[in-house]
């Protein structure tokens, strides 16, 4: 589907832009990849890392800004829509502007690649988008409803949106083990906000691929869910410094002990596959749609998929492991 195709991907310059923007060139041999962003000074040393290859734009531009984005979209067939305002902390001190980013900036996409007639569009989500306590989470859901109600927005059109939804991604700026690594370097201590808390954890190679996936399958407004292993903060913190002492600092604003992909609420439009689950939209009756099921099994109805009862755990063992073989791309990207 994406071969030899002109692909669009806004927030491009951050981790997982780079990871599929590579990815996605190797695999696909696109005719045209054009990275849309804010920020001139990443797109500039990301355009180093291309600047031999001639099917990699770059284009700067925000979201908020629906005209521009309109410009971007000439000629596009598909888009992945990565920008967001997604660290908690920020989003809660600065609620309007997260809120401008990943509300409006939403609808400004969908109105843009409706009238633009892009094929097919995939968000990516979060999960803390699911039963959220912040207002990431609460923005990033509002943003699911707004592409899955786009669907039916197009009317005679045939854009098609999907999401993907995953945790927390191995590596990436500013996550957990890049920040442990640093300290670690520095002290003999590790901050710790609760001992009990966990997390879902992916590689951000994994995540392009059910990106991918995602535009194979999509018939419109299914979330992906990629069935991921989970694990404890602390042994994240013993994974990267074994002999650093815990200093539990308490939770910090919109945290969540553990994270939620799935909830109980979700559960009646759950299907399972062997690599992912797919939530199906409730609206229209698309729920029990057989284009949309696609061979897949339906999840009982008490079933939930939450970090701290999931059945998947990686081990310190394999942190430490995966850690020896990225060393020189965490925290880069």
């Amino acid at each position: 589907m994406l071969t030899n195709s002109n692909i669009l991907i806004t927030g491009g310059t951050g981790s997982f832009g780079h990871s599929f923007v590579k990815m996605t060139l190797k695999k696909y041999n696109p005719k045209r990849l054009v990275i849309f962003s804010r920020d001139e000074m990443k797109q500039w040393e990301m355009a180093k890392l291309f600047a031999n290859d001639k099917r990699v734009r770059f284009f700067i531009g925000d979201v908020r800004d629906k005209d521009r984005l309109s410009r971007a979209l000439d000629g596009i067939e598909y888009v992945v829509h990565a920008a967001a305002t997604k660290i908690v902390p920020t989003a809660e001190y600065n609620p309007f502007e997260c809120i401008k980013t990943n509300i409006d900036g939403a609808m400004n996409l969908i109105d843009a690649c409706i009238d633009k007639k892009v094929k097919r569009v995939i968000a990516l989500s979060t999960d803390k988008a699911s039963n959220p306590v912040n207002l990431y989470g609460a923005t990033k859901l509002a943003s699911d409803k707004l592409f899955i109600a786009g669907n039916s927005y197009a009317a005679g059109n045939n854009t098609r949106f999907g999401i993907v939804r995953y945790g927390n991604v191995l590596g990436s700026r500013g996550s957990i083990i890049p920040f442990f690594i640093k300290l670690a370097e520095q002290q003999d201590s590790l901050p710790i906000t609760d001992d009990r808390m966990s997390r879902f954890m992916i590689s951000l190679e994994e995540g392009v691929k059910l990106v991918w996936h995602a535009f194979d399958d999509m018939v419109g407004g299914e979330i992906y869910v990629k069935k991921i292993p989970s694990m404890k903060v602390t042994d994240i913190a013993r994974a990267i410094a074994p002999n650093a002492k815990h200093e539990i600092i308490g939770i910090r604003p919109g945290e969540k002990l553990h994270e939620q992909m799935i909830s109980l609420e979700d559960a009646q439009h759950t299907y399972e596959y062997d690599e992912h689950y797919k939530i199906l939209p409730s609206i229209h009756s698309w729920g029990g749609d057989p284009a949309r099921i696609n061979g897949g099994i339906k999840v009982q109805e008490d079933f939930t998929y939450i970090s701290n009862t999931n059945t998947d755990w990686m081990s310190i063992e394999e942190l430490q492991q995966w850690i020896v073989e990225h060393r020189n791309e965490i925290g880069k990207i």
